[in-house]
């Protein structure tokens, strides 16, 4: 495959103090905006040398490019972070592009020590990922990574905190009695996030426009878009939110516009800016704990998402409902949170017994 490779904007004063890509800011800007901020973080990488913006394949440009050509907002996101955290870790141990094997394996047992098998899985990945693509550029002269043994993982099994059928009923109605003045943004962006099973990114970059009737469009990983439809009280309380936030902005609901959820005016914060999956993931520990809720220290806004997925299979719906819902493309990654996957119940023994007695 032929990437162009479009020269780097020019870099500003400050640029190395740009904060991470955030996932939330990538979904939610044009495409322009998307490769400024790619742009910026990754002349901030460490460890990369001197920026050569006469260099068309240099490794900053390609990493810029490499970063582009991900499929969405999240694993751009995700994949800065994890090369990131990998070139802080070279510091003055090795140059990036001269790592051998060892250096390599080296990185596996740091990870290993510190990470689920999950996440040393995908940081590898991530790794291979961009040395192959340097690679392929005659950019670098071998990929380290290659026939480096990774951890296997359990795709039949998640370690994602979610939550019982009872504590999502004590955790919506916890966020519907929240106390705070905030109150009707807590019950729809959580109910949204409960029983929709977005990936919190895309909630966060979702705008009023993005709302139909009774219809949320979202652009899903890969670029895709798509339509969710909203269970009627899901709706009623978006709208009420926003019917509430519009009057106080002095402004009929129809003239409301920016993100679908604001952030609220707080000392010298004006407010109305776009939140962010950490502002959202405060918020659901917040209502877990009012909810009594044991994990509420530990939960997510994935937590929540596998919430869904597992409920809606508990409920009985089918698989190949929940994965397309998910947006997951293999049905594996779907199995995962269902959470009688290894019931006795399910066991098909006794159905074979019963089949075979049957005259």
């Amino acid at each position: 495959m032929v990437y162009e490779l479009d020269p780097l904007d020019t870099p500003r004063p400050m640029l190395a103090q740009q904060p991470p890509l955030s996932a939330t800011r990538l979904a939610a800007a044009s495409p322009a905006e998307r490769r400024e901020l790619i742009t910026a973080a990754v002349l901030a990488l460490p460890g990369l040398g001197p920026v050569e913006l006469t260099d068309r394949y240099g490794v900053h440009r390609l990493t810029a490019v490499w970063l582009r050509t991900r499929p969405s907002p999240a694993t751009t996101a995700a994949y800065h972070g994890d090369l990131l955290h990998f070139l802080r870790w070279c510091g003055r141990r090795r140059e990036p592009l001269c790592a051998y094997r060892a250096d390599a394996e080296e990185y596996l047992a740091e990870l290993t020590e510190r990470y689920a098998p999950s996440t040393v899985a995908r940081k590898l990945a991530t790794l291979s990922s961009w040395y192959g693509f340097l690679l392929a550029h005659d950019v670098a002269t071998r990929n380290p990574l290659i026939g480096l043994k990774r951890p296997a993982v359990d795709r039949d099994h998640s370690a994602t905190i979610g939550l019982s059928r009872a504590e999502a009923t004590a955790f919506l109605a916890a966020a519907g009695a929240d106390p705070r003045p905030v109150r009707l943004r807590t019950a729809a962006l959580l109910g949204l996030l409960l029983t929709e099973g977005l990936r919190v990114a895309d909630v966060c970059a979702a705008g009023v426009t993005s709302l139909g009737h009774r219809t949320l469009t979202v652009r899903r990983k890969g670029g895709k878009r798509r339509a969710y439809p909203l269970a009627p009280p899901i709706a009623a309380a978006i709208e009420d939110y926003l019917a509430d936030r519009a009057d106080r902005a002095g402004l009929a609901r129809e003239q409301l516009t920016g993100p679908l959820f604001a952030t609220e005016r707080s000392g010298p914060h004006p407010g109305g800016k776009r939140m962010d999956r950490w502002a959202i993931t405060k918020l659901i520990r917040r209502i877990a704990r009012d909810a009594h809720i044991p994990a509420a220290p530990k939960l997510t806004p994935h937590g929540l998402r596998h919430t869904f997925a597992a409920l809606a299979l508990d409920a009985g719906a089918a698989l190949r409902d929940v994965q397309d819902a998910m947006g997951h493309a293999d049905p594996r990654t779907t199995r995962a949170y269902d959470r009688t996957l290894h019931s006795v119940d399910r066991h098909l023994a006794p159905r074979v017994l019963a089949y075979l007695d049957e005259k």
